[in-house]
């Protein structure tokens, strides 16, 4: 790793902080965990301090820069980044620091490493990454959202879901690798997107991931920017789903089989793996066009 991957401002002091980190690409369904990211930026009021030089990890014709105008007269190139910020989490006795950017295309394990290193430098405890998949769920539902972790006694103390994914996995899962070969304790958060309206950024899914991020932390998050743009997110897609009568129909059917899980779950009893997979198959085997090219559902 050259010296200069890691360009530093000033290093920050900070109080038993937190990583967040999120990286728009393969784990960002419906850029979901970005925006969750960006929000606590700008709701934290996040400071920058260092960015990772993209020369060294990225593929610039697979995500390409941008031209943008200064005051409409001069061009400037804006590079895809992966940027560091810290922040004092409000009523809460601990810093953050948010790693906000894109999926590496290239040298995966030296880009952990940095990101490790940085993490030890400024003493962080924990790390959080934030993710999202598509799935079969409705958007008029509140987005679900899986918290996992590989360390049994962070499953207990943080009420989390012991991970237990297999198959192809995108830079988060690398840097869960690397955080358990440090022996720095981390915890994986993903919420899922409908797949039907997956070109979209979700505000509803990105409030899902700062609702249960808050709950991990133990302090509120305020989310009324959030509550506004989930509420005008919600009435847009109906309101192209109301126009298709076979969308229509399968929002309605996802709406039925949410409604029926969150049933069982109030009443202390959940469906048995036998039963929820017949009706997946059931549904599978209705859908005339299956989709080849959605993310796995990872949870690593």
């Amino acid at each position: 790793m050259a010296p200069d991957d890691l360009r530093i401002g000033e290093l920050p002091t900070l109080r038993r902080p937190v990583m967040i980190t999120a990286f728009r690409g393969w784990n960002d369904g419906g850029q979901a965990a970005t925006v969750a990211a960006g929000y606590l930026v700008q709701q934290w009021d996040a400071t920058r301090f260092a960015d990772v030089d993209p020369e060294a990890f990225m593929d610039f014709q697979a995500v390409r820069p941008t031209v943008a105008l200064d005051e409409g007269l001069t061009r400037r190139i804006e590079w895809p980044e992966n940027a560091f910020y810290h922040a004092a989490i409000p009523g809460a006795d601990r810093d953050a620091l948010i790693l906000l950017g894109v999926e590496p295309n290239y040298r995966w394990r030296a880009f952990t490493e940095l990101v490790i290193g940085l993490a030890r430098d400024v003493g962080v405890e924990l790390v959080v990454t934030l993710g999202a998949l598509l799935a079969d769920v409705p958007h008029t539902r509140p987005a679900p959202v899986t918290g996992a972790a590989t360390d049994p006694q962070l499953v207990e103390e943080l009420g989390l879901q012991l991970s237990r994914y297999e198959g192809p996995t995108g830079i988060v899962g690398v840097l869960h690798d690397a955080c358990r070969a440090a022996g720095l304790r981390s915890v994986s958060l993903w919420s899922a997107v409908p797949h039907y309206v997956s070109l979209a950024p979700s505000p509803r899914a990105a409030k899902a991931l700062c609702t249960r991020l808050a709950d991990l932390l133990g302090t509120p998050i305020d989310m009324t920017e959030l509550d506004e743009a989930e509420a005008d997110y919600a009435s847009q897609v109906s309101e192209a789903v109301a126009s298709d009568p076979d969308t229509q129909a399968y929002v309605e059917e996802l709406e039925q089989r949410a409604d029926t899980i969150e049933s069982f779950a109030e009443g202390g009893e959940l469906p048995s793996g036998e039963s929820l997979a017949a009706e997946l198959t059931r549904f599978l085997r209705e859908r005339e066009h299956g989709r080849k090219d959605d993310p796995p559902d990872e949870q690593s």
